[in-house]
């Protein structure tokens, strides 16, 4: 029987689990997800992501390939497998894809948000789902530090000392800080790739700023000093979501940027607009 590859595009709930990667004890989406797939085709079957997120963080858009004799149609996929996927995780979509895709190597960009409740009082019902800052943040200061990370730059200011990356240079298309109502904000970085704690390091920074412990220029110095050292704590993962990854036209791939609805729908319950970047 021929192979085939099947790309997934799956949303999932990381408060539950100890990150994407596969681990021993079993208590991952990758391993979650290898066990339905494995129930629902009836052969084992390997999965390759876009992007390893790390234990508590979300993606409302992550994309998976897997490889397989089985003959089944996009929905068999997609509800076959779902059956037996828990309820913190669902495969949203499925495709046939051409035998050089690659869910890791074939994306061209990849993007983040980075979602905090800004209020004096921690908010019970978004513990998981959001950071939180008590203090006020200056979003006009924290806009300006933003706006120094864009484009090609080495971040090893930025990287964690597990990273295993060859290289600390990326391309960082956007970095952006929003308002989402009265104690939402919605940060958003898109970049060709990302480095291990990257987007947490720079939300990190980027509160500090927030808060006025440094001034927005400090960010550009920390970025240009390449020490790890210089820069802020790893903020919480609580409020992270891979929001999308994108390929070439040719792919065939299903849009792959999804906002993730709850927190959009607190926002426009606060009266914000809600438009998809």
């Amino acid at each position: 029987m021929s192979v085939r590859r099947i790309a997934l595009g799956l949303e999932y709930d990381g408060t539950p689990f100890e990150g994407w990667q596969t681990q021993p004890h079993g208590r991952t989406v990758q391993d979650a997800l290898e066990a339905a797939l494995q129930s629902f085709a009836g052969e084992p079957l390997a999965t390759i992501c876009a992007g390893r997120t790390d234990t508590g963080v979300h993606a409302s858009a992550q994309v998976v390939h897997v490889d397989t004799t089985r003959e089944r149609c996009a929905t068999s996929w997609v509800r076959g497998v779902n059956r037996y996927l828990p309820a913190a995780v669902a495969v949203r979509w499925a495709c046939t894809v051409a035998g050089d895709f690659h869910a890791r190597y074939s994306a061209r960009q990849r993007h983040y948000q980075y979602w905090i409740v800004n209020e004096p009082v921690r908010a019970p019902l978004l513990a998981g789902r959001a950071g939180w800052v008590f203090r006020p943040l200056d979003l006009a200061a924290m806009q300006l530090a933003a706006a120094q990370v864009v484009g090609t730059h080495d971040f090893t200011s930025f990287r964690s000392a597990q990273c295993q990356a060859a290289s600390a240079v990326r391309t960082v298309t956007q970095c952006t800080v929003e308002p989402m109502g009265a104690a939402l904000i919605r940060i958003r970085i898109s970049a060709n790739a990302f480095l291990h704690h990257m987007v947490r390091n720079l939300v990190g920074a980027l509160v500090e700023v927030g808060v006025g412990r440094q001034a927005p220029a400090w960010m550009g110095a920390v970025l240009a000093a390449r020490d790890r050292g210089r820069s802020a704590a790893t903020f919480q993962a609580a409020g992270l979501y891979l929001t999308g990854v994108e390929y070439d036209a040719v792919h065939g791939l299903p849009p792959s940027c999804r906002e993730p609805s709850g927190l959009l729908g607190l926002a426009a319950a606060a009266g914000h607009g809600t438009e998809a970047g």
